[in-house]
């Protein structure tokens, strides 16, 4: 039994050399002695149906693939080929399955983000396939790496973002005119609006959503500008009461911060994405109240009451606990948009608890509230054997006025609108 395991790996390692340096017909030969060994060998079974298909056999390629797969559906390259393959024979269903699985197994697989954001552009969803496009783009290598096909696929990528940013800046301004039609966008909401559609370049902070220019990158902000922060803090008591007396009778309404959907980027959130290492309990999120958890918050909202938490219909407030697991490490990332900041209440802080904006490193303590500007890289850390928690309010950017918050809420819906 050992020695036809190492009989088998011996020959998938020879045949993988050769298929990588181009020797076409001694891959051939070395992944026909794999498939003597193994009959169902999925690669083996994949670099056989490549040929077949160069060789206009594109059903025998299907069949062949379609095995392949079945029996490792985690490789993206087989379902990719399988993509061209069900193309050829004119199955499109069976070609959008196959590139939608290629993305599934692996969510940075760029060429089959670029012929799915082609089919879509084919069918009209010109929207929708720009975004993908756009993602693609930022995972393409340089074009000089790129096959002849894939060139011309990034080539017309590039057009489609274009004309997307283009259409979408026509009309982003049409909705602002109609919201706004006595005053002229300010020059900061113009460079705004330039990068949200794509035509600027940013140079500050990295949100993933919008970008207000000419802020400054604070890492923490200065409570002077907050007035109101010394009464939050009087009131950690009875709000840390309450937290406890919730997680105690009514767990099932603690939730994973981190849900990525299955097939979308995930990145440094593989380990905690769906896991309870960082649990959360929203009283409100994107804008939804949940009226079944406030009514265990009555102390906690009449605290809330003297925040100006952001209230954009769709987007905001956002108020949650935020629950770190022992021995737990959030990796560094930014968040969606320096228009808010966010300001962290430490309730319950065990010893060898951190947390990191920038180059500044604190420490929480219990009652004592800091505001920060998370499109800054921050990271979190609790290397104690206890939770560690803190309650989580997004507020306005001071530094934008009235009439700029009604700009960006503007402008955050009508993304939004122009994508459903």
């Amino acid at each position: 039994m050992s020695n036809g395991s190492d009989q088998l790996r011996d020959a998938e390692r020879a045949a993988d050399l050769a298929t990588h340096r181009g020797r076409t017909d001694e891959a051939k030969r070395l992944w026909q002695q794999v498939l003597a060994l193994d009959p169902g060998h999925p690669r083996a079974k994949g670099f056989m149906a490549q040929l077949a298909l160069m060789s206009g056999r594109a059903a025998e390629a299907r069949t062949m693939l379609e095995e392949a797969v079945a029996r490792d559906p985690r490789d993206p390259v087989l379902w990719l080929v399988l993509a061209r393959a069900c193309r050829t024979v004119g199955d499109s269903l069976g070609y959008r399955s196959s590139l939608e699985h290629a993305i599934i197994a692996d969510p940075s697989c760029y060429p089959a983000m670029l012929e799915k954001a082609a089919l879509l552009h084919q069918q009209g969803r010109s929207q929708v396939a720009a975004r993908l496009f756009e993602a693609a783009l930022k995972l393409a290598p340089p074009d000089e790496a790129l096959p002849g096909e894939q060139r011309e696929l990034v080539d017309r990528a590039r057009t489609v973002v274009r004309d997307n940013a283009r259409t979408l800046d026509a009309y982003l301004r049409a909705r602002l005119k109609d919201g706004h039609a006595d005053a002229d966008l300010p020059a900061w909401f113009e460079e705004c609006l330039g990068i949200a559609v794509g035509d600027r370049k940013q140079f500050v902070q990295q949100p993933s959503m919008l970008l207000v220019p000419w802020l400054p990158a604070i890492p923490f902000y200065d409570r002077s500008l907050f007035p109101w922060l010394a009464q939050l803090e009087r009131a950690t008591g009875v709000i840390r009461d309450e937290y406890v007396a919730a997680s105690r009778e009514a767990p099932e309404f603690f939730h994973p911060y981190v849900s990525h959907p299955e097939g979308a980027p995930i990145g440094q959130w593989a380990e905690l994405n769906h896991s309870s290492r960082w649990n959360s309990l929203h009283l409100h999120k994107s804008g939804e109240r949940s009226d079944e958890i406030c009514a265990r918050f009555p102390n906690t909202l009449a605290a809330l009451e003297g925040v100006p938490t952001i209230e954009i219909s769709n987007f905001a407030p956002t108020v949650l606990f935020s629950v770190l697991a022992p021995h737990t490490r959030l990796p560094p990332h930014s968040s969606v948009t320096n228009a808010r900041l966010v300001v962290h209440l430490p309730l319950i802080v065990p010893e060898k608890c951190g947390f990191r904006v920038g180059n500044i490193v604190r420490e929480w303590k219990e009652g004592e509230a800091w505001i920060f500007d998370d499109t800054i890289e921050h990271e979190a850390w609790n290397e104690s054997d206890e939770p560690r928690t803190i309650l989580m309010i997004d507020v306005w950017n001071p530094l934008i006025e009235d009439k700029g918050r009604n700009l960006v809420a503007t402008l955050l819906n009508g993304i939004r609108e122009y994508y459903l």
